[in-house]
């Protein structure tokens, strides 16, 4: 299975898989999609890549590893709902601010951190997953 084709193309289809699953994950709340699906498209993204071009490929793409991604993803989860917490108003609520970036007003909301979060646990996870599996196939 693992083609020139599919080592050639590889890297141009996680990229665009990458790119579709951050537009799923910021599609969000409103219609369907959001973090955990968002998440999904990445790790299989990753997987791809893997496949075609080795762990050790994945790895250096990330950067990080894949428990501390998770970890990370956690951490931002809780604390978007918690921040509730400090405002006097019940657990998980959603928080919005509106700030003026370069004369643009942006929303910004503890849900987008939240969703946020949940794509990083999600990445983090399936991916540690992902290439544990792949290492043992190898060997």
């Amino acid at each position: 299975m693992n083609t020139v084709i599919f080592r050639t193309a590889a890297p141009f289809l996680t990229a665009l898989m990458l790119l579709f699953s951050i537009f799923v994950l910021l599609r969000g709340h409103n219609e369907p999609g959001g973090g955990f699906t968002g998440g999904l498209i990445a790790a299989s993204a990753l997987a791809i890549y893997g496949i075609a071009r080795g762990v050790e490929a994945v790895r250096r793409a990330i950067r990080f590893h894949p428990v501390a991604i998770a970890g990370a993803g956690l951490l931002l989860s809780c604390g978007a709902g918690l921040l509730s917490v400090f405002f006097a108003v019940p657990f998980m609520t959603g928080l919005w601010v509106y700030p003026h970036i370069f004369g643009v007003e942006v929303p910004l909301s503890t849900v987008t951190f939240f969703d946020i979060g949940v794509y990083l646990v999600v990445v983090g996870a399936i991916g540690s997953i992902a290439l544990a599996l792949e290492e043992r196939e190898v060997e």
